[in-house]
């Protein structure tokens, strides 16, 4: 009877010590998509616009590779900023792309852009989280 009594002491004292052990609080975790600043700090040669409130980034050797139709016009950029002031970054910016290039949606996905400028074609991938 007497290491019954010790074994049940025991076990309870174990479930008291693993309940302890476990975090019951709830954290909610929000991701959100890269800024301008994020990009440039991880590769600050990256070439990128803005579009829409999302950076896009080109020379991504997988989407480079991509065979994509243009769709439509969507806009073009208004404005070039340097790298020293990334978080002014507004749609229609670029820091590498001139004024005036063309940007276009693409038939086969929503997440990439074909910009044209100066007989040049080049895809840009939208960074986005998840």
């Amino acid at each position: 009877m007497m290491k019954k009594n010790i074994v049940v002491f025991m076990l309870m004292v174990c479930i008291f010590y693993l309940s302890g052990c476990f975090n019951t609080e709830i954290k909610t975790v929000t991701s959100k998509n890269p800024d301008a600043e994020e990009v440039l700090k991880l590769d600050k040669n990256a070439d990128i616009l803005q579009w829409e409130k999302i950076i896009y980034k080109t020379d991504i050797e997988w989407v480079n590779e991509l065979k994509l139709t243009k769709n439509e016009s969507v806009g073009e950029i208004t404005e070039v900023f340097s790298n020293g002031f990334s978080k002014s970054l507004k749609d229609g910016m670029a820091n590498q792309l001139p004024i005036g290039a063309k940007i276009y949606s693409t038939k086969e996905r929503d997440d990439v852009l074909i910009v044209e400028y100066n007989g040049k074609v080049k895809y840009y991938l939208a960074l986005t989280e998840g």
